[in-house]
């Protein structure tokens, strides 16, 4: 059987594919602003916090980070049916990406040099303030690349939510071809969109790190 492409169906599909892509962006913005508020959290959780409640959340975010994705997915979209697919997905994928960047957080924190601890405490700041105003404005300049592609893969990711039901763009594209019998369109607009959606966002990350550099 021979596949041709056709503008035709292209410009038919476009459409659905966009409106796709508005649940992929949805999920992809409010699902990284969740990771990078809860890594920031438990990256000082284990850096500061006593003992017997550091490690039971470092133990918590390595099951999280070596688990598969749908697995997690899955398992929050059978336990919690009250909440709607999109919801749990977005809360999923910003959990599982969380203890990624908490890995790129405690690196960042840890190249911070000893003696602006040190200064910190010879200046008897208090410990948020050192935190505030000292640590995480290094510790975070030193993170934006890592978290900056950790973005990126999420917004890769996200055809992944598909198997809680959520039509976002990927699944759009499968759901059109299944409709007309053509895959080819719609597959591969999809992956020119995900292409010119992605590579802005890596300019946009190595210009802020150059603005960052010390």
């Amino acid at each position: 059987m021979t596949v041709q492409w056709s503008w035709e169906r292209a410009w038919e599909c476009l459409p659905v594919l966009l409106d796709g892509f508005k649940i992929t962006l949805l999920a992809t913005v409010l699902g990284f602003c969740i990771a990078a508020v809860l890594g920031l959290v438990i990256a000082i959780v284990r850096r500061s916090a006593p003992r017997i409640i550091s490690y039971p959340v470092r133990g918590i975010a390595e099951f999280i980070r070596l688990t598969p994705l749908v697995v997690q997915l899955l398992f929050a979209y059978f336990l919690l049916p009250q909440f709607s697919a999109l919801q749990i997905g977005i809360v999923v994928l910003g959990i599982h990406y969380s203890t990624y960047m908490a890995e790129v957080y405690r690196a960042g924190i840890g190249a911070v040099p000893k003696g602006q601890w040190e200064a910190a405490h010879a200046l008897s700041l208090p410990g948020a303030r050192t935190w505030r105003a000292v640590v995480l404005p290094q510790a975070i300049r030193a993170t934006v690349p890592a978290l900056g592609n950790y973005a990126i893969s999420m917004f890769k990711d996200t055809p992944f939510l598909f198997v809680i039901t959520v039509v976002e763009m990927v699944t759009a594209a499968q759901q059109f071809g299944a409709r007309t019998f053509q895959y080819l369109e719609p597959i591969t607009l999809a992956g020119v969109i995900f292409l010119l959606a992605s590579y802005p966002t890596s300019i946009l990350v190595r210009k802020l790190e150059k603005s960052l550099a010390y």
